[in-house]
Parts: structure tokens; C-alpha cells; sequence
């Protein structure tokens, strides 16, 4: 990681969903965006008819505009490939996670990992 930087304070996240897909996305505040995806209001449409089962993914040290392009290089990804990155990065992700106050969003024995039936492109 860099030297602290107000302009770095981007995250990008990747949740499970309810219906076994990955959503990618793009946050200041993992906290607030949790909570605006699990009310069902303020979210993104996407968790319209499904709901965030848990956190899987974190990177921190984003600009506004590397954490897009992050972003858009994940959801590029297949679901074979989102389930690899997952499982090598789990263990920094859930470090991340921790000194964020976010580990209680990752369930940690739910993980999905490289092989597991089920997972699908968002």
C-alpha cells in the first residue's frame, strides 16, 4: 500500500449474493453501502429480487478512477476466474476486512472458493 492519501480512500467489493452470484462494486464506506444494499432502497437495482449474503472481496488503496477501472476489469472476469481471485486473495481480503470493522460481513466459512458448484457471473 501507498502513503495515506485522501484521495486513495477507495474500495472495491465483491459480495455473494442469495442466488449464488457476485456483485462487483465500488464504495468510500463499506459499512453504508452494505446497509444501502441490504435495505433494498438506496442499492444498486441489481439486489432487486436478491439480497447480499456476504462480503468476499475487498481492495482498499483506490483513486475514484483506479477503483472504476478495478471494477470494470472484475466484472470482466468469469465466474471461474472471480472464484480463483477470491480464494487466493482470501486471507489479505479478510485482513483488510478486519481493520476495517467489516469482518462481520464476510462469514468467513461461506467464502466461496475456486470449485465450488453454484457460483455464477453477476
Amino acid at each position: 500500500m501507498h502513503e495515506p492519501n485522501p484521495d486513495n480512500n477507495w474500495l472495491v467489493y465483491m459480495i455473494l449474493t442469495s442466488d449464488n452470484q457476485v456483485y462487483t462494486g465500488i464504495t468510500t464506506d463499506m459499512p453504508r453501502r452494505w446497509q444501502a444494499h441490504t435495505s433494498g432502497r438506496a442499492g444498486a437495482r441489481y439486489f432487486r429480487g436478491r439480497t447480499p449474503v456476504q462480503l468476499c472481496f475487498l481492495e482498499a488503496d483506490h483513486t475514484r478512477s483506479s477503483a472504476s477501472k478495478r471494477e470494470y476489469a472484475l466484472k470482466a472476469l468469469s465466474a471461474k476466474a472471480k472464484r480463483t481471485l477470491i480464494s487466493q486473495q482470501q486471507s489479505t481480503c479478510l485482513l483488510l476486512m478486519e481493520k476495517l470493522g467489516v469482518a462481520h460481513l464476510a462469514h468467513g466459512d461461506k467464502l466461496p472458493v475456486a470449485g465450488q458448484p453454484g457460483l455464477q457471473d453477476e
